[in-house]
């Protein structure tokens, strides 16, 4: 039901999805779950993947295990281990005939506002190509300081920067237990969850294999972000051929409700900044579109006050100081009083580069 009404769909793959506790590539699977893919866009969904396995795949390309590796030796592996993971990727995607491309993420790449925004604009435009994003931690650079630890956090991450609709975690089980079922025959499914207590968090049991750094609690962890995203999270089992599809129709797995609409979250995001860097002034004409859910273009504005960057959080005022919108803008201050006052198509010229139309995107902004 909720992949479904689901137009911006994250999967995360885990390593053991991809390759077996014999060193050997599931490619069987990998190839069915391309189908799945293919489906969804067939669908006119866009999917967005962050996969794990860079580090397996380098263990395995250089013969080496994977336990008690330090993390310099890791980040080297993981630089070798990329190259093998998309060219996996490559040999199945081509043949289901699925455009994909790579992005690399670090800690720090969704935690400060502009680069989280730089990292939903490269995201946005993918998609709007038709492209499925692929995302990893950027292992081979990534310290001990600023990792995830796990792809699912990283995975919540990416839902939320991307204004998704709901985030799949593939696992090795069919979803969260009111006991561990590898223990308990007994342990119950459940099935919907909407608030995380201290009973939830008792029933994450922190289960390891020897590929993946997290267990349930990294999973409640992700589901935390996703509920305040207004983004809906499933755990479901994805050793099945075609997992996507068995979601679809069975529906065995445990879903995580949002608490707020994607809306709210956003406007939340965007309100919930302590100093705006800086200050538009914009004219009355402005004012009306933006009253109309418009967004602010260049030739609305008449004047600039405070030095800001690409991306940050501004606040949208009339001639008399009386404030309107706030929102995240696409072009520096220094970029803004170059074109401000002039239209669109008058960008390009002023500044010597492409770039976008619009000063803060309609998405980016909320009335006051």
């Amino acid at each position: 039901m909720y992949l479904k009404n689901s137009e911006i769909i994250v999967i995360k793959i885990g390593s053991s999805l991809l390759i077996d506790d014999k060193m050997n590539i599931r490619n069987k699977w990998l190839t069915e779950f391309s189908k799945d893919v293919k489906e969804l866009i067939k669908q006119n969904k866009k999917v967005i993947l962050v996969s794990s396995g860079a580090i397996a795949l380098g263990c395995k390309k250089l013969n080496l295990t994977m336990r008690n590796l330090k993390l310099d030796k890791s980040q080297a592996i993981a630089s070798v281990g990329q190259i093998e993971l998309m060219n996996l990727f490559k040999k199945i995607f081509n043949k289901m005939k699925i455009n994909f491309s790579q992005i690399l993420l670090t800690l720090e790449d969704t935690e400060q506002r502009r680069r989280a925004i730089n990292a939903k604009r490269t995201i946005d435009n993918l998609l709007q190509m038709s492209f499925v994003p692929i995302v990893n931690e950027n292992d081979s650079i990534a310290t001990s300081e600023i990792k995830y630890g796990d792809n699912d956090r990283l995975a919540s991450r990416v839902a939320q920067i991307s204004n998704a609709d709901s985030l799949i975690l593939l696992s090795d089980v069919d979803g969260l237990h009111d006991k561990n079922p590898k223990l308990f025959k007994d342990a119950k499914l459940i099935k919907e969850i909407q608030d995380i207590d201290y009973k939830i968090e008792n029933f994450a049991t922190k289960t390891v294999n020897i590929y993946g750094k997290g267990g349930m609690k990294t999973k409640i962890d992700a589901a935390r972000v996703c509920q305040l995203s207004g983004c809906s999270m499933a755990i479901a089992n994805g050793l099945y051929l075609r997992p996507i599809k068995k979601i679809i129709e069975k529906n065995n797995c445990t879903w995580f409700l949002p608490k707020v609409s994607k809306l709210d979250a956003r406007k939340k995001w965007i309100v919930s900044s302590i100093s705006p860097k800086g200050h538009l002034i914009i004219d009355e004409g402005a004012i009306s579109a933006l009253k109309k859910g418009k967004s602010l273009l260049a030739a609305g504005i008449t004047d600039i006050k405070g030095n800001f960057n690409k991306g940050d959080h501004i606040k949208i005022l009339d001639k008399n100081m009386k404030e309107h919108a706030r929102g995240l803008s696409s072009f520096s201050s220094s970029e803004i009083l170059k074109i401000k006052g002039k239209h669109s198509n008058k960008i390009q010229s002023l500044l010597g580069y492409v770039s976008k139309s619009e000063v803060v995107h309609k998405d980016d902004m909320v009335e006051i």
